[in-house]
């Protein structure tokens, strides 16, 4: 999740969230918080743009984008109750997306599997038959 958004949430401006991560950038290690790289950002902003055409770009760095454990340490840094309960929203949300998507997968398995029993039952009732 990029930085604006999670703000939103929150209900904090961006800058304070920022100014939050930059004051404790020892709990945000790259693989919970990092920067769009400049070809990122890019098609980023044109996504945006062709979405809303009445957005304002005026956005002069990448945003931060946020991981799930991102999210989580987010709480322990904004402190406040508001911060919290958002956290624990958000985490569930990815829990539950996650829990979508192994469903998803096991599902497209299942069938792939149903569907390769169906394959060799027909392949072997035609090799059964023979024509008189």
């Amino acid at each position: 999740m990029v930085d604006a958004d999670l703000a939103d949430l929150y209900g904090v401006p961006t800058g304070a969230l920022n100014q939050a991560v930059r004051r404790n950038m020892e709990r945000f290690p790259e693989d919970f918080a990092f920067r769009l790289s400049k070809e990122e950002f890019e098609h980023w902003k044109s996504q945006i743009v062709i979405s809303n055409p009445s957005a304002k770009m005026g956005l002069r760095h990448a945003p931060l984008v946020f991981t799930q454990e991102g999210v989580a340490m987010l709480s322990a840094v904004l402190r406040s109750d508001r911060a919290v309960q958002m956290s624990i929203a958000i985490v569930r949300t990815f829990v539950r997306m996650r829990e979508l998507l192994f469903d998803r997968d096991k599902t497209h398995s299942l069938e792939r599997a149903a569907d390769r029993q169906s394959q060799r039952f027909v392949e072997s009732k035609h090799a059964g038959f023979t024509h008189s």
